[in-house]
């Protein structure tokens, strides 16, 4: 089963202001459709965006540069998927090599043909690596349950 996914692209003038920087909402366009795409593959299954967590910019893109976006598979729950995205960058011209751009956890549900969440595919972590990145997210997923959950209980519901 497809855990991972990549698109690769090179940032055109239509994408950027006037100064030349790509936008953060192309960006981030790229990343949502590297997500979905991941889930898709994954799942075999129409998906929809629930959740970004948490994006950060970490070095900026340019018109001309070479953009790399991964999607990856690293924890899946009954009806939803983690996908975390990385976005590489390039300036094709320098020998300087690829830079990390930004990363992002999405969060994708899959939906049945009635358009209701439906179950997929169990996910096991294979690597060390896929092991840390499902414990991050299991973390962080018990933490904002109990956010929500504290949250209600102030409001009386």
């Amino acid at each position: 089963m497809n855990t991972t996914l990549t698109i690769a692209m090179s940032m055109q003038p239509s994408q950027a202001n006037i100064f030349g920087n790509i936008h953060g909402g192309e960006i981030m366009k790229i990343m949502d459709t590297a997500a979905g795409s991941t889930a898709v593959q994954y799942a075999r299954k129409n998906v929809v965006t629930a959740r970004v967590d948490e994006l950060q910019f970490l070095h900026p893109v340019h018109v001309g540069n070479f953009l790399t976006c991964t999607g990856r598979i690293v924890y899946v729950g009954t009806t939803s998927m983690e996908v975390y995205v990385t976005v590489d960058v390039e300036n094709l011209f320098l020998e300087d090599g690829k830079r990390r751009a930004l990363e992002a956890f999405f969060t994708m549900v899959a939906l049945s043909e009635s358009g209701r969440p439906t179950p997929v595919p169990p996910y096991e972590p294979e690597t060390e690596e896929d092991r840390a990145l499902y414990e991050r997210v299991k973390t962080r997923r018990a933490f904002d349950s109990k956010r929500r959950e504290d949250a209600k209980k102030q409001v009386g519901g």
